[in-house]
């Protein structure tokens, strides 16, 4: 049966848009693939640690020359990319922290790159559909005074699709402060109107893979 990894990164539990999003993602894909299996990481309640000098000459040891050490750091990065090599499909929801990723989604992308198999000329699960659900509180888009400031999609697209192989589709909702920050308060519509299309965007595109990857 058809598995989706669902990796929520955000450090609120509570008023999180990207949780929110993703959530809604999963709610489709589960509706689509009712018998399907869900894996899901929290980053914020269960942090993944940051790569350390273990974890990065364990890759390049063999097995059996390994330290208890680097087999310990080895055992995590082992299981991190196998769920996503077994993922079907993948769902992330980020926001952005200081126009970047949080560093917990970093993290994982830390452990889960590896050169000679998750990464490089034929990555283990390349082709996979990934769905990044990437929250932001202001607006980075083309046009706008911060565009140059946005590196949340700009680094993921090269890291998910250029070093990892995945297919790779972005949901963002802007403005997501405007609720809360009152420098923002005259975006609230455009603000309530991009999540609203957010929500309608993940769902559509939970049911397309859904229904691709149960085919």
């Amino acid at each position: 049966m058809p598995t989706l990894l669902h990796i929520d990164s955000s450090a609120l539990s509570e008023g999180s848009v990207s949780r929110e999003v993703s959530a809604a993602y999963r709610a489709a894909w589960e509706a689509a693939n009712p018998g399907g299996t869900v894996v899901y990481r929290d980053l914020a309640a269960e942090p993944v640690p940051h790569l350390a000098a273990d974890g990065i000459t364990a890759g390049f040891a063999p097995a059996e020359h390994r330290t208890p050490g680097q087999q310990q750091a080895f055992e995590l990065r082992e299981q991190l990319i196998t769920e996503l090599e077994q993922a079907d499909a993948v769902v992330i929801g980020t926001p952005m922290y200081n126009f970047t990723i949080p560093s917990s989604l970093k993290a994982w992308l830390d452990q889960v790159i590896l050169m000679g198999r998750s990464a490089g000329e034929q990555p283990s699960a390349a082709g996979t559909p990934v769905t990044v659900i990437a929250s932001r509180g202001g607006a980075y888009g083309p046009g706008t005074p911060r565009e140059g400031f946005e590196f949340v999609t700009t680094y993921l697209e090269k890291v998910l699709t250029g070093m990892l192989g995945l297919e790779v589709d972005f949901v963002v909702p802007e403005l997501t402060l405007a609720r809360v920050n009152p420098a923002l308060a005259q975006f609230a519509e455009h603000a309530d109107a991009s999540k609203a299309q957010a929500l309608k965007d993940a769902v559509a595109r939970a049911e397309a893979v859904g229904a691709r990857v149960a085919a």
